[in-house]
């Protein structure tokens, strides 16, 4: 029986040994390893083999880790006090210091979160922090990043979740929004018709226009008529009396006699007791008196 006691015993003090000498480390992980008492490095991922007694492993995590950090309280530099509560992303870049420079960094990290947070906030009016989320977070991550960088530790991202001012200015808020609205919507509607008149106006002045460059057309085409009708009227004149000029110069003596004693028969039909006869016509009488010579 105490040889059963006494294998069982040994059994076990292996079991310890090999229990303290080997770990598995997985990727996400990493051991640092103090032999007696003095840092020697980070070993993993995989299999490590560590000396017992002799060697004390602290598992250290790199997945990226957060923390809600509670509400806080900071006054905004025009003396506003709001209420802001946010998150911190932060992953282990260096296991050996995170382990020997700080000795608990989640409660170091909120703890200057806070700190920061305060300062940050009270360097920005109230309008700017509510409009300038972005930015504050920008600026408290690379605060955050700047302490954390000497721990290992690199801050990612920094989200502030919500930031609530005080019932009065709230309601002071929403009055100034409601104003706002109206505002808009009063230049909105101005902006409207100012554009409704424009086009009207527009559109009555090409009307105008058009009515103007019709009636211009108009005069130039009637115009244009008379001076063509003119012009026709001139040319059949002229195309009259140069044919009358032309048969004109075809009369002889005899035929204008003819026309000036038929000129006369008239004369002596009519009801007046005077008559005066020209002289070319006494002289074309005498000339058709005379018997002509070139007769047989």
């Amino acid at each position: 029986m105490p040889e059963w006691i006494t294998l069982g015993f040994f059994l076990a003090l292996v079991l310890l040994l090999l229990f303290q000498m080997v770990r598995i480390v997985p990727e996400y992980e990493r051991l640092v390893v103090f032999r007696l008492g003095r840092v020697i490095g980070s070993r993993g991922p995989g299999l490590v083999i560590l000396l017992p007694f002799v060697d004390r492993a602290i598992r250290v995590d790199l997945r990226e880790q957060f923390r809600e950090i509670p509400q806080q309280t900071a006054i905004t530099k025009d003396n506003a006090p709001i209420d802001i509560d946010f998150l911190i992303y932060w992953r282990v870049i260096d296991p050996v210091a995170s382990v020997v420079q700080v000795g608990d960094f989640v409660s170091a990290a909120v703890g200057i979160a806070t700190t920061t947070l305060r300062a940050v906030i009270g360097d920005i009016l109230l309008d700017d922090v509510l409009a300038r989320r972005e930015q504050i977070n920008e600026i408290l991550r690379s605060k955050l990043d700047e302490v954390t960088e000497r721990w290992g530790v690199k801050v990612t991202t920094v989200e502030i979740r919500e930031i609530t001012p005080p019932r009065e200015i709230q309601e002071a808020m929403n009055r100034q929004m409601s104003a706002e609205r109206n505002r808009r919507a009063m230049v909105t509607e101005a902006d409207g018709k100012r554009e409704a008149a424009i086009k009207v106006a527009e559109g009555e002045k090409q009307a105008a226009i058009l009515k103007a460059e019709g009636e211009k057309q108009a005069a130039i085409l009637q115009a244009e008529g008379e001076r063509q009708a003119q012009i026709l009227r001139a040319e059949g004149y002229a195309t009259a009396i140069s044919t009358i000029a032309n048969v004109a110069r075809t009369i002889d003596a005899n035929t204008m006699t003819l026309q000036y004693y038929d000129v006369l028969k008239t004369l002596g039909n009519s009801a007046a007791s005077k008559w005066i006869v020209p002289v070319d016509l006494l002289q074309l009488g005498h000339s058709l008196a005379k018997p002509d010579r070139g007769a047989p």
